[in-house]
């Protein structure tokens, strides 16, 4: 049975998890360019790899964002969204 760790409830089955595509910082809407919301909307990585991804724990309705290898399908580690943004702010 594949496992799936929630920042919230911890280890759970992945069952009981939803998909919410990739994660990605949203720009500040008033302050970008068209052109920069424009790849924000649009562009995606589709490539195999390491990508942080959207996840919802549906019992509790908890989302977070994993770090996931897509080749290997393989989940590297969850975190809460708070973290997910200080990390993309902070480098």
């Amino acid at each position: 049975m594949k496992l799936i760790h929630c920042p919230k409830v911890g280890t759970r089955p992945a069952s009981e998890f939803v998909y919410g595509g990739l994660w990605r910082p949203m720009p500040d809407p008033d302050a970008c360019s068209d052109t920069e919301w424009c790849h924000y909307v649009f562009h995606r990585d589709g490539a195999p790899g390491v990508q942080r991804e959207w996840w919802c724990h549906a019992p509790t309705g908890m989302w977070f964002v994993a770090e996931r290898d897509t080749m290997k399908d393989e989940f590297l580690r969850t975190m809460t969204v708070a973290e997910a943004m200080r990390e993309a702010t902070d480098g």
